[in-house]
Formats: structure tokens, sequence, C-alpha cells
């Protein structure tokens, strides 16, 4: 079963789409501008790149010549620039900048920062620029100056060294002078936080007991009213070095910001099949406690559309009749016993996680599992089971035939979707190895398989693997990387899944610290983690927007969610205010989305909210219709939903 050939002229001719569309996506912009997602998330901008409006200098009504913009930078370049601060006052509320700073230099950025005192830093805390290297100040960039600085949390320390790693206790993901690092500041009333190049550094609490403590140990202990101000405004230090900032942004958090949708669709849910029982599922184990049902894989073989399977993380596969009426499940596989339990100590993301039925079964009897195994090392397998030959109603766990063992280096970032694309080879999504901010760099790394959608024939063997290497594989040539990979720079894709009309294959991967994205993978695409965070550089080796680095079509910050869960284009006249979009929804913040995109122009038309209860979505299903469900984790086990046309309030 192959139509390689129209599939790989598809994602070739549009992979070359993605980067010359590239300035113009939803989630990039032009220097000093908006772009879409940001508008519709309620930033401002505090700079235009053309004029000094909107700022003066401390305590005057003018702005000295020694501040310039220039190139469309904001830039301190003369004597006696002096502070400069925004005309208006923030009390609560996100600054989001770029900086460059001059060899040795020092500068900083301060907020809340009032006008009774000589200095603005009397009053407002300063968040510090510098070269780190050839600065003369032992406090560096991106620290709260003299109260709070970046330190790896002792659980990832602990768990890199295991893995072989020396980690630094202090973090720093500081550029070098000359280069431009991104600074966040989020303030608020309850916390507070800064971000460095995409990297959260540090929490704290303004007026808080940690917080008093460390000021009183301050040199601004001193002065009064420092720190003490609900709102003042923000400043830009001159410390009388050379500095230059650009893409000056804040938007208000007095209020919660707006999520980055153009509006709501008429489109509900309801429980898919309300009357269903899970077999020998009870939701409570033997000593009385609620356990959990999670399913992650709602699928149907191609040529079955009438019988669901649905696979649970525990490493239970249902079966059932497609049916709203259906009331009871046959199991039709178990491997419980040799998967890796999910409820275990950091084990949140482990178990059986994916599924995917041959494209000609039930002639080939064969359907392909990727789970972690039970085993004291974090591994990763992916295999093929066959079912009964006396009973189609029941897989054979004794038929295992391992295709891939993959050696994780941590507990999380398994990945673990996989599906057959329309040209017949299975895809398989794999995360980066887990810890945080890819401390191996594995994203980047072609000789790997880790970071990366793989890309195998089932239906073949090579010299030393039980599977075989499609020949137009996008590496198969290059010395230094591992022939499966169909493409790269991933953090951990949850989940995967190909678009039924246009064969083209969806990831929604899931952010570090600040962002979420959702990419369309092309062959050989470099997706850019960890370089790149969604469409923004990332880490102290983080990569500016580049033809070879691919930006994802949408994208969202960590105020609308903090954990992707991606979809399906959902394919089917049934609801046909869904048609033709992809939905996601996020984990955390139980939201769903519907994302209009246009494939050939590689743009999105529109990014509109299903509205619903907070549900934390595990995972979308497509069936062979093309209908898209999801589902949620519930200990009855009535958590798969589908979605339902219907009249709206608004």
């Amino acid at each position: 079963m192959r139509i390689a050939s129209v599939f790989t002229t598809c994602a070739i001719g549009l992979c070359t789409l993605s980067a010359s569309a590239m300035a113009d996506s939803a989630v990039s912009s032009p220097l000093n501008e908006l772009s879409e997602v940001e508008r519709l998330s309620g930033w401002k901008l505090l700079f235009d790149g053309q004029t000094t409006e909107g700022w003066r200098n401390y305590r005057r009504d003018t702005i000295s010549k020694g501040w310039k913009v220039k190139d469309g930078l904001l830039a301190r370049e003369g004597l006696f620039a002096g502070d400069i601060i925004t005309e208006e006052k923030y009390g609560e509320f996100e600054l989001s900048l770029e900086f460059r700073i001059s060899t040795g230099g020092n500068s900083g950025v301060m907020f809340r920062v009032t006008e009774e005192a000589p200095q603005p830093w009397h009053t407002g805390p300063e968040v510090q620029i510098l070269d780190n290297a050839k600065g003369h100040d032992p406090q560096k960039t991106g620290w709260l100056y003299q109260l709070y600085q970046p330190k790896k949390p002792n659980w990832r320390i602990k768990i890199e060294k295991a893995a072989g790693l020396e980690p630094e206790p202090t973090l720093d993901t500081a550029r070098p002078a000359g280069e431009w690092n991104h600074l966040v500041i989020r303030v608020t009333d309850n916390e507070s936080r800064v971000y460095l190049n995409g990297v959260s550094y540090y929490r704290f609490q303004i007026g808080s007991d940690d917080w008093n403590k460390r000021v009183a140990k301050s040199k601004f202990s001193k002065y009064a009213g420092f720190g003490k101000a609900e709102e003042g405004h923000i400043c830009l230090q001159d410390h009388g070095n050379d500095v230059a900032f650009r893409n000056i942004k804040i938007r208000d958090l007095s209020r919660t910001p707006p999520d980055p949708q153009h509006g709501k669709l008429a489109v509900g849910v309801e429980p898919a099949f309300p009357n269903l029982n899970f077999a020998d599922w009870e939701g409570v184990d033997e000593n009385g406690k609620i356990e959990i049902m999670r399913p992650l894989v709602m699928t149907a073989a191609a040529s079955e559309s009438e019988r669901l399977y649905v696979a649970t993380q525990r490493g239970v596969i249902h079966t059932f009749k497609n049916d709203p009426d259906a009331r009871q499940t046959d199991i039709f596989f178990d491997i419980e016993d040799q998967v890796k339990p999910f409820y275990g100590s950091g084990a949140n993301e482990e178990g059986l996680l994916g599924l995917a039925f041959h494209p000609d079964y039930p002639t080939d009897p064969r359907f392909f599992v990727y789970y972690t195994k039970r085993v004291s090392e974090p591994t990763s397998i992916v295999s093929s089971f066959r079912v009964s030959a006396d009973n189609p109603l029941r897989a054979d766990p004794k038929s295992e035939q391992v295709l891939m063992t993959i050696d994780e280096p941590f507990q999380n970032h398994n990945g673990g979707s996989i599906e057959f694309g329309p040209d017949g080879f299975l895809y398989i999504g794999l995360g980066d190895g887990g810890s945080a901010n890819d401390p191996q760099g594995n994203g980047q790394n072609l000789s790997t398989l880790l970071g990366s959608i793989l890309r195998i024939d089932v239906d073949s063997t090579s010299a030393d693997q039980p599977y075989g290497i499609p020949a137009d594989n996008p590496f198969v040539e290059q010395t230094d990387a591992r022939p499966e990979i169909f493409a790269y720079g991933f953090r951990n894709p949850w989940r995967i899944g190909f678009d039924p009309k246009t064969g083209d294959l969806w990831a929604a991967d899931v952010g570090q610290d600040y962002y979420e994205e959702i990419d369309v993978v092309r062959a050989g695409g470099n997706y850019g983690w960890n370089v790149r965070e969604g469409a923004h550089p990332f880490g102290a080796d983080g990569e500016p927007a580049k033809p070879e680095y691919i930006d994802p079509v949408w994208e969202y910050d960590h105020t609308a969610g903090k954990s992707i869960t991606g979809g399906y284009v959902f394919r089917s006249d049934r609801v046909p205010e869904l048609d033709g979009r992809y939905l996601y929804a996020d984990y955390v913040t139980g939201k769903l989305w519907a994302l209009d995109y246009d494939p050939n122009s590689g743009t999105v038309r529109s990014n509109d909210r299903i509205p619903t209860k907070n549900m934390p979505v595990l995972a979308f299903g497509q069936l062979p219709g093309g209908e898209v469900l999801f589902a949620i984790p519930t200990a009855g086990g009535q958590g798969i939903y589908r979605f339902v046309s219907k009249q709206t309030d608004e």
C-alpha cells in the first residue's frame, strides 16, 4: 500500500512555502510591531521604532539627546543620557523587550518607579542587564538586583546528575554582549516572575515575608519607599554604558488577558457514549482509593468503521461498537504488567502512549503500539502485535515483535504518538528525552532519534533493523543523521495527526516555560527546539528566525494555557462549523479551540474558541469518516466526548 509519490511531492512543495511565508505568519512580526497572536493576547507597543513618544527622562518633561532612535532601536549612545521612564504608570503588567548590551556594559529595567525620590532605584526594583563576561558587577543579567537570582531546582540537578550530566546550580541563559536578549517581567500582586530568553528565572511576591526579609538584607533597606508603590513607571537605566532596546511591549494584567482567539463557535460537546461501561474497570482499587482512567488513543481500523478501539495509559486497549448507545467494551489487549505505571513517582508521562492499526488490517493482522517499559531505566518501545487467529476481538499478547527500543535519559517527554500516513508508512513522535530545556541538546541532534518525528516502513526490513527506511526519507544520504528521521527540533509532540483530506501532518509541541505551539510538519523540517521555542529564540544559544527553522503556524503563551494537546483536522459535515478546522486544547486550563488554516498560503484565517466548561483534554481521536472525538480523565470511564452544533446565547 504505497502512494508515496503524491504525498512526498505535497510535503516538499509546502516545505518551500512554509519558509517563504515565514515573515507573514500569525506568530512572527516585523521589528517593533505586534504579531497577530500578540495583538489578540492584549499586547501593546511601548516603542514604535521611530520616535521616543511615550518616554521621558526621570523627573523631567522631555527626553535627553543621549537617547537616540536609530534603525528601529531605542539606544543610549551619549553622555548624560539619564534614566528614562514611561509616561504611563503600570501596576499589574507583563513587559517584554529585547536588549543588546555593549562590551563591559551595565544597565537595567526597573518597574513600579515613582518620582518622589532622587533616583528611580530608590523606589523601583531593578532587573539587571549586564555583560556577564566582562561586566564589573557580581549581579548578572536577569537577576533582581540584590534580591533574587535564578537557581536550578533540586529535582533537576538530581535527575541530570543521575543521567551523567554536570548541571550548574545557577541558571545563566544570557547571550554575550553585542547579541540580542529577550527579557520578560511579569508583575502581579499574587506572583511575579522573570524570564530571560524564554527560560523562567525565578518567582517572587512583592510584600511577602520572603520579599521583606530579602529587602531588609539589601542596600534598599534604607529607602522607605522601595517596592512599596502599587503602580509606577517602567524605567530603562543609564549606567554610563551603551545599550539598545527594541520590540518593547506591555500588557495589562490587572484583569485576565484575552486568549489569542478571534471569536467563539456555536459548537458544544456531549458524551459520545454516555452509557458505556469499560470491562474490568471499577474506578477504585482494593483499598477504596479512586483510580483514574486516562484514554490516550481513540481510533478504528481503516476497514472497520463500525468498531472503535480505546487505548488507556495503563496498558489496556478496549473495543466496542461505534454506536452512541454502546453499553459495554471488550478487552482487546492487555499489557499492563509490562507497561511503566504513569501513577508512579515522576512517571506522569509514561505508560501505553500510542496505537495504530496497519492500513491493511485485518488482512494484515498487525497493530502497533508505543509504550514505556516497566524497567528501572526509562525505556520506550515500539512494537507490533497480532490479532488472535481465533478471536477477532482479542489480540495475542505473546505475538510481540519489538521494532524499536529507545533509551530515554529521563522519565518525561516521551512523545508517543504513532500514526500511519497516507503513504502507508508509520510516523512516530518522540520527545527530546526529558528534564527541562533539553540539557543534552537532543532536539537539534540528528544523530539521535529523540526530539524527532520518525518515518519507517513496517512492511520491509533492513540489514540491522526489523523495519525498512523509506528511500525518500530526507536524511537517508546524510552520514551523521539517523535515516528514520522525517523532521526534528521538537520538545514533546503531544500529539501528531494527519489531515485525511490534504495529507498534511500536524503536531502540537508542548512548551517549556512560555510558549505552546502548533506545527504543520514537512519532510526534513527543523522546528527549532531547543534553540527556538515557538517563533522565538530560546536559551543562551537561541537562534533568530532563519529559513532553516520552520516557525509554528500558531502559538500561545502561558497566560492562555500551559500544556497543549494536539488533535486532528475535523472532516465531517456532522458539525459544519468545525469542518476543515484543526482542533486542539490545553490540558491545564481546559480550553478547546478550532484553528482555521489555509494550506495554500500557509496562513491562519482564524482561531476560535469552542465554548465549554474547563475540560482537561488528554487526547483527540479521529474516526474513519473524519469526525473527531476527545477524551478527559475520569474515574467512571465516561470521559469520551464528541462535538455538536448548537445555537449560541451570545
